[in-house]
């Protein structure tokens, strides 16, 4: 059964009309006062008409919806500051309105599953667990660079798979940070910013799952309208380049 966190007073599948969203679209969601209050526990003020926190709230009551796991109440602003101060990272204007709303933590395990549980507790999560999740992506590109991969731009490839390996991570320290939001499902970082792409990354093999964090939800736990108009636009620098030499491929079906 869904737990859904107090801090907004929500109840399981209880939601008021929700104001139409970035993309134009009215849904079933979350009365203007609620959404009040996660603006203002996010940023200190209201700023409803901001579609980053629109979008951000749009995806945490489609994931409430979709009843797929446990949701504690949402970070506050004193937990946020923590977090990103431990992490050196910032959270884009909707992953933040989604952490918020709700904080995902739990669901049933499923047998093979590459994690144990996928959604990242940025509450009470190990912090070595946490950083692993931070590191997943350039770790990836790493584990491909010791099998042979090289990144023309970086220059010719040294002789000596260590010195590669060196140079590689010389190169990823400068490329843009990728935060968790489920898995290996990524978002890039950086307050302000929002709408941008989920990316679910495995080493080099890199995909658009959803065409931002609202959608993505569609795609990960509910059934999303596989008639729908799909044409994501990733802009993040480096990680972009991977998506299948440029061409943007609709991920299957949960």
């Amino acid at each position: 059964m869904l737990t859904v966190g107090g801090g907004l007073g929500w109840r399981a599948k209880t939601f008021f009309q929700v104001p139409p969203g970035p993309r134009g679209e009215r849904s079933e969601g979350l009365s203007g006062n609620d959404q009040g209050q996660v603006a203002e526990r996010v940023y200190g003020v209201e700023v409803i008409d901001n579609d980053g926190v629109r979008l951000g709230i749009q995806a945490a009551h489609r994931l409430a919806l979709a009843d797929c796991c446990e949701i504690e109440p949402g970070l506050s602003e004193a937990e946020f500051r923590r977090i990103e101060a431990a992490f050196g990272i910032e959270f884009s204007a909707d992953h933040r309105a989604f952490l918020a709303a709700g904080l995902p933590v739990a669901e049933p395990p499923e047998e093979g599953a590459t994690w144990d549980q996928p959604w990242p507790n940025w509450r009470h999560g190990d912090h070595e667990d946490l950083r692993y999740r931070l590191e997943w992506p350039v770790q990836g590109v790493l584990n491909s660079v010791g099998n042979g991969w090289w990144e023309q731009v970086w220059g010719p490839r040294p002789a000596d798979d260590s010195a590669a390996l060196q140079v590689a991570k010389q190169e990823l320290a400068h490329v843009p940070q990728l935060v968790p939001v489920y898995a290996h499902r990524f978002v890039p970082a950086g307050g302000g910013a929002f709408g941008h792409p989920v990316l679910s990354i495995w080493g080099i093999d890199i995909i658009c799952y959803g065409q931002d964090l609202a959608d993505y939800i569609d795609h990960e736990f509910r059934e999303a309208d596989e008639d729908a108009p799909w044409s994501p636009q990733p802009t993040v620098a480096f990680w972009k380049d991977f998506i299948c030499g440029g061409v943007v491929r609709q991920p299957d079906a949960p």
